[in-house]
């Protein structure tokens, strides 16, 4: 009971700020002309990227039955999602965990993956993990007999639809990638696992997502050939930073999900006028979401989203990460 009245205050709160134009907040910038970082004849620009992750976001939070859950229903969600991108002519990042690539594995011995690197226990804000092995739970089967755990179906539907979107790097199993939790030896088997199955499917990967906002290992990141990445400190309207390490840092505008307290007509209000805001103001404007998201936001909210975005075309352009990073290194001063 509790819980339920926690979140009605917070979507009542949520929707205050937002009406008081407190979030997404527009960041101001000194000396920084919009064509910088906004192509002409466009006034803003904008990304949607999903966090595709099936049954491995969740292990070490909630059981493995709701985990397998969620992955149901992202594989349920992501071909109505692709025909509606194909629809509205719309790409997609897509930052994909790298056993999702695979078609199979097996055990050597008694555990999973064993040339992998572990990760040492440690807690996040969104999981625990101080007990067993990293990849426990990881089923040792194929995709047709362990659905939840592999991808490689979806990552084919994904590269094959119409619309060219893009596959980043979730890393392998989901870690979390905070310096003073994974050592770099960690992260770089993560990552070279990553292109190393991606590369069997033609799949080549620039950008890159954190899991869980756990952001680390840029210098790492870097050298193994990424050119960005994603934070969620705040939800702002703003420009990507070329960070110190060389990436460039993209910082999310909101994530777009479906809320039980708001109405399906707030839903729409409020993405609308997110992306009206960034029109206004000329900034980047990036959305980001979950393919297990609740499946009436993509058969309700999401074409009517859709449709907006596409009515804006002369002055959005809607592109993916790493073809907004080309055109930001061909233009960069």
């Amino acid at each position: 009971m509790m819980k339920k009245v926690r979140k009605k205050i917070k979507a009542y709160v949520s929707k205050i700020n937002f009406a008081l134009h407190r979030t997404p907040h527009v960041i101001e910038y000194k000396d920084t002309c919009p064509s910088e970082y906004i192509p002409e004849p466009y006034r803003a620009v904008i990304i949607l990227s999903a966090d595709f992750e099936l049954a491995w976001a969740w292990r070490f939070a909630y059981s493995r039955e709701i985990s397998e859950r969620f992955a149901q229903t992202a594989r349920k969600n992501i071909p109505k999602i692709l025909s509606l991108c194909d629809q509205y002519h719309i790409p997609i990042t897509w930052a994909t965990v790298g056993h999702l690539f695979l078609e199979r594995c097996s055990k050597n011995g008694y555990r999973a993956h064993p040339s992998m690197s572990r990760i040492p226990y440690h807690k996040s804000h969104y999981w625990s993990y101080n007990s067993g092995d990293w990849f426990e739970h990881d089923p040792c089967t194929d995709y047709k007999t362990s659905p939840a755990w592999y991808g490689p179906d979806l990552v084919k539907m994904i590269v094959r639809a119409k619309t060219q979107h893009e596959i980043a790097c979730h890393t392998f199993s989901h870690i979390d990638c905070r310096d003073c939790v994974c050592p770099q030896s960690v992260f770089i088997d993560e990552i070279n696992e990553c292109q190393r199955c991606a590369s069997r499917l033609g799949v080549s990967m620039k950008s890159f997502v954190h899991p869980g906002h756990t952001i680390g290992n840029l210098n790492a990141l870097k050298k193994c050939g990424f050119t960005s990445f994603r934070t969620d400190y705040r939800n702002v309207l703003a420009y990507p930073e070329k960070h110190t390490s060389g990436l460039w840092e993209f910082k999310t505008t909101t994530e777009i999900k479906y809320r039980e307290e708001w109405s399906l007509q707030y839903h729409m209000y409020r993405y609308t006028k997110i992306i009206e805001k960034a029109l206004k103001a000329q900034r980047l404007c990036y959305f980001w979401f979950h393919p297990s998201i609740d499946p009436i936001f993509i058969e309700v909210v999401m074409p009517v989203l859709f449709e907006f975005i596409v009515s804006k075309r002369n002055m959005l352009w809607i592109t993916t990460t790493s073809a907004y990073v080309d055109w930001l290194e061909r233009n960069e001063r």
